[in-house]
């Protein structure tokens, strides 16, 4: 079981490594950090290649945080989103490959069209989006997240704060721990059964809690 001093010190850490529109994220994941079966040393190092990830696509073009999910679980690193490029595709890989804390680096951004692009960042920054169908999309994928979130957090046996997922496209990526086949199992068919799912991408490993 983790301690409050495991969870302390994995928010001061980001505290030191927010990175203006995206800490909202990694403060989700290290508002967690306390109750999951990631050891504290994963927790941190974890926070630290992915908010370094941020801060090297910020300063290639700030409107990337907005394209580009980026999940980080025992160096086990999953990117998910859209780029209207596969020029700006390579240049994110390339970033991201060269940090040697990475274990396994899972790249699933999709090449979307420009337009498309565009009106994911603009629902991704606006509240109240025009109804045009790629920003009905994203609406689609951001409740289907929530959605998937209030199941897994409800559902008996699952620990679902050792799960990090993603929509893109009513597709779901999942990356994490599970602690036993038939807990993998019951998450698999929880989000398969979910309303609006088209497809499941599984990163998670399986490790029983030490």
């Amino acid at each position: 079981m983790h301690t409050m001093k495991s969870f302390l010190i994995a928010v001061i850490l980001l505290a030191g490594l927010s990175l203006g529109g995206c800490t909202p994220t990694l403060m989700s994941d290290a508002a967690q950090a306390a109750f999951e079966d990631r050891i504290t040393e994963d927790q941190i190092t974890d926070l630290k290649i992915a908010s370094y990830l941020l801060k090297q696509l910020l300063e290639i073009d700030n409107n990337l945080a907005l394209d580009i999910g980026i999940d980080v679980w025992e160096q086990r690193m999953l990117l998910t989103g859209g780029l209207d490029s596969t020029e700006s595709l390579n240049r994110v890989i390339a970033v991201a490959s060269a940090d040697n804390r990475v274990r396994t680096l899972y790249n699933e951004i999709r090449v979307i069209s420009t337009a498309e692009r565009d009106q994911r960042r603009e629902q991704s920054k606006s509240s109240n989006p025009s109804k045009t169908k790629a920003v009905q999309q994203t609406v689609n994928d951001y409740w289907l997240e929530t959605k998937i979130k209030g199941q897994l957090v409800t559902a008996k046996d699952v620990r679902s704060v050792n799960y990090r997922w993603r929509s893109v496209m009513n597709t779901i990526y999942i990356i994490g721990r599970a602690r036993s086949q038939e807990e993998l199992d019951m998450v698999m068919s929880i989000i398969r059964d979910t309303k609006g799912v088209k497809n499941i991408k599984n990163f998670v490993e399986i490790k029983p809690a030490s």
